[in-house]
């Protein structure tokens, strides 16, 4: 595997359209000194405020509409939150086996972890290839499938992309495995102490404030606002930055939200980057009382419509059991939405290796499963 290619820092300044300073951020270059830099970075940043970060707009940090009665749906309402059978899963190592044509080839391995083939690098997403979401691994939300490939499997990688510090986007036993195969880190503010804490270098470990840009071979990545939390644990709430992020290359553009809820930035981000040729949005995990801090398929197709449009992909669906509502509702109600709106979905299977250009239409693979749906079905 060839040395790790690490890139330049450099930080845009908020309100200047796209305009990118020179001046480079600090590298990190031990544990020691990163702990320090870290803190400094964390609140010099405009997103921090008094002990951690905050969203641009005001979000509630309780649950809309009070815990009890969402305890109760949580026990006792819903319905069929699993899939009745085995999830479908492709091999794609025979894909990845060769380079894509269109230059942009896209494998999802299940909730947000995907790997992004784009003109010539690979970047893995938020890698969660553990069993559990959770910070132990007896108990929790537990995976619907299999990994459509172990860790061992994964082709060389360029870069690993981080967008926050929860535990079904940040997987120890994941990042420790990782960590071996001596890739860089891409992540938002203060993420890079837990990435540290299990086994990455610090030289390895860059960390971006909203508007900031790094370049890891031909892809620059650039963090961008998002309206969420952070935290894995008692009283390190909001201690780290979460982000949407930005992926581009002489040829293309992609967007990432993360995990976030609606926010006008998303109009920012649009205009400063966009179009996209591809927009990976979250659509599951979402409750009216958590309305801001996640989309779900509606709110998910307003921020598409904010970005500017291109192709949409859902994703942080169909692997773990972390809502209340039915396993594959998500995905259902955003077919359905987005044939009426006219919107251009990509909805690949799970370890399904595609180049989004070259799919026309939905392949509802999802529906192979059986019954029941909270939606009407559609025509693929």
């Amino acid at each position: 595997m060839a040395p790790p290619r690490l890139g330049s820092r450099r930080v845009a300044v908020p309100g200047g359209g796209v305009g990118v300073s020179n001046r480079l951020m600090p590298t990190v270059s031990d544990s020691a000194r990163s702990a320090g830099l870290r803190l400094e970075r964390s609140r010099a940043s405009r997103q921090f405020e008094g002990h951690g970060f905050r969203n641009t707009a005001p979000v509630g940090a309780g649950i809309q509409g009070g815990t009890l009665p969402l305890l109760g749906e949580y026990f006792f309402g819903g319905t069929q939150r699993t899939p009745p059978a085995p999830l479908p899963v492709d091999d794609p190592r025979g894909t990845w086996a060769r380079a894509p044509d269109t230059g942009l080839r896209v494998t999802w391995l299940g909730h947000s972890t995907m790997l992004l083939e784009v003109d010539g690098a690979r970047v893995l997403t938020d890698p969660v290839f553990g069993n559990r979401v959770s910070p132990v691994s007896f108990a929790g939300p537990k995976r619907f499938h299999a990994t459509p490939v172990s860790l061992d499997a994964l082709p060389d990688l360029d870069a690993v992309l981080v967008s926050h510090d929860h535990f079904d986007h940040l997987c120890r036993s994941t990042i420790q495995a990782l960590a071996k195969r001596r890739v860089p880190f891409v992540t938002a503010l203060g993420v890079g102490r837990h990435l540290e804490a299990f086994g990455v270098a610090p030289e390895l470990i860059t960390e971006l404030d909203w508007w900031e840009e790094h370049r890891v071979g031909p892809v620059s990545f650039r963090a961008a606002p998002a309206q969420h939390f952070s935290g894995r644990g008692l009283g390190d709430r909001n201690k780290t930055l979460w982000a949407s992020w930005v992926l581009t290359t002489d040829k293309h553009r992609l967007f990432f939200s993360g995990d976030t809820g609606l926010t006008t930035e998303f109009e920012e981000i649009g205009r400063r980057y966009g179009p996209f040729d591809l927009v990976m949005l979250e659509v599951g995990a979402f409750h009216p009382s958590w309305g801001s801090i996640h989309l779900g398929p509606e709110n998910a197709l307003k921020a598409h419509a904010m970005l500017g449009g291109g192709t949409l992909m859902p994703v942080h669906w169909g692997t773990f059991n972390l809502a209340l509502h039915a396993w594959d509702e998500p995905v259902e109600t955003l077919v359905k939405l987005a044939t009426e709106q006219q919107v251009r979905l990509f909805t690949p299977g799970l370890g399904r290796s595609l180049e989004p250009s070259r799919v026309e239409g939905v392949t509802p693979w999802w529906r192979d499963v059986g019954e029941p749906r909270l939606v009407p079905r559609l025509a693929p």
